[in-house]
């Protein structure tokens, strides 16, 4: 059944279709990730030109026809987040956080909290609030505690014991051990100090608008993005190209 919606979203992914038009990945609050077609979007008079760009937040006017497609009727710019385009470490996590929350986030439903979470993040990117590896990790672990694949950081997996000095995470497994029930043989174990694992946890539980609220030591930030990115990169089983550039950006 065809329909109009009217919702705000932020651009994840944009591709030229043609010498005029765009197609888009937009991030929507009220019908999760969609793809839509922004005619003449590319076109110096198109007034919907900067609201159809990639990290651009806008409020849409979206067209869904009987056969399920998408078309973007209007589009007005809300935020641009410009000085992340000013610098290119800034540029590429933005970049890997949209591409992972195009994966993460759901289709044909409500996506308030993946949008928040996102935009969240792309102004501490943009304004220097917040370490930028401890906005990495927080969104990798966030998008996937939100996505149903929230790691059991509670307790052992073994003995169900709270915590001792050093646990250890499964990444693959997404399990917690403590040292008497862990196998530091098994591949993708790894050890986790208690700062950490109360950033994990922090991370996992809080309220939505306190996620990026917490703090670590260069070090212990280092190992929590070990682990939520190996843990993200098992969920997903493939590389992203995005991570792998941030990643040679910030070596």
């Amino acid at each position: 059944m065809a329909e109009t919606i009217i919702t705000n979203g932020i651009v994840l992914r944009e591709s030229a279709t043609g010498e005029r038009d765009r197609l888009v990945t937009i991030l929507t609050e009220k019908i999760g990730v969609v793809r839509a077609f922004a005619n003449g979007a590319k076109g110096a008079k198109s007034k919907s030109a900067s609201a159809t760009d990639l990290l651009c937040f806008s409020k849409f006017t979206l067209y869904r026809s009987n056969s399920n497609v998408f078309t973007v009727r209007e589009a007005s710019v809300i935020e641009i987040f410009f000085p992340i385009r000013q610098d290119l470490i800034k540029l590429s996590l933005a970049q890997y956080i949209a591409e992972i929350a195009a994966d993460f986030s759901p289709r044909e439903a409500e996506a308030g909290e993946q949008l928040s979470l996102v935009l969240n993040s792309l102004s501490f990117i943009a304004n220097e609030k917040r370490p930028i590896l401890l906005v990495k990790a927080s969104v990798e672990l966030r998008l996937l505690t939100l996505s149903g694949y929230m790691p059991a950081l509670v307790a052992c997996d073994g003995c169900g014991e709270y915590e001792k000095e050093t646990m250890f995470f499964d990444v693959d497994g997404g399990k917690l051990f403590c040292s008497d029930c862990v196998n530091e043989k098994k591949k993708g174990v790894f050890p986790v100090t208690l700062g950490v694992l109360s950033a994990m946890r922090h991370i996992c539980f809080s309220e939505s608008k306190k996620v990026f609220a917490f703090s670590l030591p260069e070090n212990s930030l280092k190992s929590l993005n070990v682990l939520t990115e190996k843990y993200l990169l098992s969920i997903a089983g493939r590389r992203f190209k995005t991570l792998d550039f941030f990643n040679e950006m910030t070596l």
